[in-house]
Parts: C-alpha cells; structure tokens; sequence
C-alpha cells in the first residue's frame, strides 16, 4: 500500500475493455469513463479497440489523450502505463459511417475474441465490454447472437446466465434471445434452474452475500392462477425452484412478476430470476437506466458491460453519458476483488 492507502500500480487488478462498435458510443464512453479519476485510480486498463477512434472521441469530449498506444499483438500485463490501447490499426472506421456495417462488426467480434482470450490467459483480470451491434456481428458472419453467447462458447462454458446489477436489483434471466413466442419451445426445468443455480453462487462468490434469497419470477400473469391462465408454474417453474431447494439454495417462488420486483427493490430478496428478456429488463431500466450493469456468470472469467446499446442516434456527437460504463467497471473491479477473497477464504478454510 502506498501512502494514500491505494493500491501501488502493480498491485492493482487490470481491467480489459472492449471498444465495441466503432460506429457506436463505445470509444465515447470509454475516453469519459476512464477520465474519471474516481474510475482511473481503481486500476490499470487494456482497451482493445482503435487508437484513431478513441483519440476522435477525446477531442469531441474536449479530453487530453492520457494512454499510451501499443499493437494488440503485443500485449502484456505488465505496461508501464495506467491506461494502455491495444491498437488494431488494420482496422479502419470512418466517422461518416454511424449505423451497422460488415467492417463494425469484424472490428468488434476482434476485440472480443481477444480480450476472452487475455483473460484466460490471466493477461487480465475482468473484461468489460462496450456496445456492439448485433446487425453488424450478423453481417461479419458472426454465429454468436451477443456477447453472452460468444463469451461461453469461447470459454466452453456449459452453463451460462445472464445478470444484471441495477441499483436495489439483481436479476438474472432464465431466456436471453428469444423471441417471445418463442420461448415456450425452449421453456424448461433446467433452463429456469440453471440461473436461479448460476445466481445463488455469483451472490456468494462476487457480492459476499452468504445465503442469498432469491425470489422467482411466474411467466404468466397472477403466477398462472392454478392454470386458468397456464400452467408453466405447476409443470416447469416449481420443479425447477423445488430442485434448488433440495440443492440448499435459499429460493422461493413463482411469484407474479407484477409485484415481485418491487418487493425486491425493497430488500425482501437478494435477487430475482425473471423467465425473459424484457420481463427483466423493464425494471432494470426503469429503476437505474444510467448505472445498470450487465454480467455474465457461469463463465470461468469475469464480464461486465454496460447495459445499453450503441446509440448510432448520437454517436459521435459528445452527448453519451458514461455512467453505466463507470458502473460496469468499477463492478469488474469489486467482482475481481471479491473473487480473489473467495477464493483465498476458501483455500484457507481448507
């Protein structure tokens, strides 16, 4: 420790961050959030993207370029520098361009790809990862519908969830990408135990929550009303919640979703696990749209993101705000940190 109580440089976790759709708010929120001193002095920070798009976002923000610049090919853990670009100059973005294109995409899969592997590697400690376009992954050939689905196969992860982090909330879904009518087809025991199983241990493991509650979503209205409005509760979710009980995770449910997040937010649960997207997503947005948090557990490296878009609307025009980003990392951070404490308690205990 030094004198401020701050963790020397080489002490301190390093942070991977994807720059996301270069056509996007990526690089924007990225130059804003790390400019924080308050974000800038928690760690040491690897973004993957292009130094050309970054350095366009400073002068836009009127912000002093405060990085040093080295080729992706080279990247190390062990920089000299607090911030460091690992730059894919044969990459090009012209500023012109502000929605979904082939070259977006290929860019973005890149940084991924890489930044998944750095952390395997332990050449990170956490990725963070900036917006990407899913039509310009689809148009790049991706096979991937988003980061979740990337970060799993690539770290051949069986099980996966995604969370989220939103102010009083954490919620963590049993669908992802799924179209709504579609989710019945794919609507299971194991697909709804498997989050509430993924967000019992991400609780204990990342959060220090030592028997967390967890409250469980119905899927349809008034938790089905014992099947007058469908019986997914009586067939799938209360199997799936009674095999977690009998596993010892504190979970309770189907609850009507109407009332649950709410109750939540109040305290009543560590965590909720929702049966959908937007089931989900609709009180994480509307509780703490600036500071939402997205992260994927059940992977063996920790990923966080922002929990909006790209923003193609004002990309380029110094209007984004960078607080979910500033939320996103300082989340890796405290995941990162947590993570070692876990494990080192346990080591200990053994």
């Amino acid at each position: 420790m030094n004198r401020n109580g701050n963790n020397s440089i080489p002490q301190q976790p390093v942070i991977g961050i994807t720059m996301g759709d270069p056509a996007g708010i990526g690089p924007e929120v990225i130059v804003k959030a790390l400019s924080d001193p308050a974000v800038h002095r928690c760690a040491k920070f690897i973004i993957f993207g292009m130094n050309e798009q970054l350095a366009y976002a400073a002068d836009k923000a009127e912000i002093e370029p405060f990085w040093g610049r080295h080729q992706h090919e080279k990247i190390s853990r062990n920089y000299p520098h607090k911030v460091v670009v690992a730059d894919y100059d044969e990459y090009s973005a012209p500023p012109w361009i502000r929605s979904p294109n082939r070259g977006s995409g290929e860019a973005s899969i890149r940084f991924c790809l890489d930044a998944i592997d750095a952390a395997r590697d332990g050449i990170i400690d956490a990725v963070v990862t900036a917006p990407i376009s899913k039509t310009s992954w689809n148009l790049a050939g991706a096979t991937w519908p988003g980061h979740t689905e990337m970060f799993a196969e690539r770290c051949k992860s069986k099980q996966k969830a995604m969370m989220f982090v939103a102010g009083p909330l954490k919620i963590a879904l049993a669908t992802i990408h799924e179209a709504l009518f579609e989710v019945r087809h794919k609507f299971t025991i194991g697909c709804v135990f498997e989050p509430i199983d993924l967000l019992n241990i991400a609780l204990k493991e990342y959060f220090h929550i030592e028997n967390p509650k967890i409250g469980v979503a119905a899927l349809n209205p008034h938790a089905g009303e014992q099947g007058q409005f469908g019986d997914e509760e009586q067939r799938i979710i209360s199997p799936a919640i009674m095999l977690a009980q009998e596993q010892g995770i504190n979970c309770h449910g189907p609850f009507p979703a109407d009332t649950l997040f709410l109750r939540a937010a109040h305290g009543e649960f560590d965590a909720v696990v929702a049966m959908y997207h937007d089931q989900g997503m609709i009180p994480v947005k509307l509780l703490a749209f600036e500071q939402a948090v997205n992260v994927t557990i059940g992977l063996p490296i920790i990923r966080t993101s922002p929990a909006h878009g790209t923003a193609f609307d004002i990309a380029g025009q110094n209007l984004a705000s960078p607080e979910s980003m500033k939320s996103a990392i300082k989340v890796a951070i405290q995941m990162t940190e947590a993570k070692k404490a876990y494990q080192t308690a346990n080591t200990t205990d053994r």
